[in-house]
């Protein structure tokens, strides 16, 4: 291989991205490796475009990365609190450091598979997360159903998929929650939302 042409130092350095999300200016610092290094995603701005957050939110982003979903939140709910959660130690990492980059002092970010050290007692009005494409359908369910059991009454989950899950999305919301809205319909991502009745 033709090491030439590549500065591995060059690729060790963060990628810093800076965007607008719900309406604040922030920055965050990303390493290769991580989903969606160089800019944040089309979906997470789709789903971020569809969302509505009270100032009071006790909110969850599952699978967080960096942190963009989660953060934003965290930014947008003055008065409430955000856990970001992620199975990859690397991103969790990201994601805190994110956090004290932005001023963001109403977030939490844990190394948890899915909600396994999220505490046990700890509730939510908002859960969100970009879903990702390769897992199997029954870690879905498994997301779906933990996540049905942390949220308050009338608590929101919000989802974004790439299009061709919507179907599965649509008949697993109806299973699991007894409810499913399709928010928005992309050629790429589908962004569809659940309530805790």
């Amino acid at each position: 291989m033709n090491n030439k042409n590549l500065n591995l130092d060059e690729l060790r350095k963060d990628l810093v991205i800076r965007d607008e999300l719900l309406g604040h200016p922030m920055a965050f610092h990303t390493t290769w490796g991580l989903f969606s290094p160089k800019a944040i995603d089309a979906g997470t701005h789709l789903l971020l475009k569809h969302l509505e957050v009270k100032p009071d939110e006790q909110a969850i982003d599952l699978g967080c990365g960096y942190g963009p979903l989660g953060l934003a939140i965290a930014k947008s709910a003055p008065q409430g609190h955000c856990t970001l959660v992620d199975k990859d130690f690397v991103a969790v990492d990201y994601a805190r450091r994110n956090a004290e980059l932005n001023g963001i002092d109403n977030a939490e970010v844990l190394l948890s598979n899915g909600l396994d050290q999220v505490p046990r007692n700890r509730t939510f009005t908002l859960a969100v997360t970009n879903l990702p494409a390769k897992t199997g359908k029954e870690h879905y369910y498994l997301f779906f159903n933990d996540i049905k059991d942390r949220l308050e009454p009338g608590g929101r989950f919000y989802v974004v998929v790439i299009t061709g899950l919507r179907q599965f999305i649509a008949r697993s919301f109806k299973e699991v929650f007894g409810n499913h809205k399709k928010l928005k319909q992309g050629k790429s991502y589908t962004v569809a939302m659940a309530i805790k009745e």
